[in-house]
């Protein structure tokens, strides 16, 4: 039986390639018609986990599957707009250097039984609940991106270009950023101490001494 919800998820990371692919193309239609797929590839977001509980396929692959799906698509976008030009190019690295850290973090804690959402979330206080596993947090970092990708491509088409969207675009890339590192920082902090070192623990001299 073919797991639709995976399939969905792959399927829109594809779908974000093809559609940045359109901003090197020359001609204004190519960049909104790149502006409509964004927005899909955005409200395509949720298709995955509705159709995994519609069709009782949810999984822990699933769940493991759906955030590097979101990573994916992120990345590309923020990688292709710095190639274009569009932002800085730190803002792409510092995407990247926050996902690799806290999904490192999120892994070692799903080795405990803890996940990055949920009843089960690897956060513990009630600020690192609500910044990093609530979902007002999650929908306003989403809807941030969401905003930013597109009005960046809409800024720089000739009709866009021309009103006060690239500075609505830019306010968003920043807010953006910031958003990912304050959403990010709980991660570090309720992290199981890595910043403090504990001796692995030898299980046959534990044994032993019993």
């Amino acid at each position: 039986m073919i797991n639709v919800a995976n399939v969905l998820t792959v399927g829109r990371v594809v779908l974000a390639l093809g559609t940045v692919s359109l901003l090197f193309v020359p001609g204004e239609q190519f960049r909104w018609v790149a502006f409509g797929a964004t927005i899909f590839v955005i409200w395509a977001d949720g298709l995955d986990g509705y159709f995994a509980r519609k069709l009782k396929q949810t999984s822990k692959l699933g769940g493991i599957l759906d955030i590097a799906g979101d990573r994916a698509v992120e990345l590309v976008y923020w990688i292709v707009f710095a190639v274009l030009g569009w932002v800085p190019v730190w803002i792409p690295i510092l995407f990247v250097v926050r996902g690799t850290f806290v999904d490192a973090m999120r892994s070692h804690a799903a080795e405990d039984g803890f996940t990055a959402f949920g009843a089960k979330t690897m956060m513990q206080s009630k600020v690192g609940k609500f910044l990093v596993a609530s979902n007002f947090s999650r929908f306003s970092y989403a809807i941030a991106k969401a905003v930013a990708f597109c009005l960046l491509i809409a800024a720089n088409t000739e009709a866009g270009g021309a009103t006060v969207v690239p500075a609505i675009a830019n306010f968003c890339v920043y807010f953006s950023a910031a958003f990912c590192v304050v959403r990010g920082l709980p991660v570090f902090f309720e992290g199981d101490n890595i910043f403090v070192f504990k001796p692995a623990v030898d299980v046959a001299q534990s044994e032993s001494k019993k």
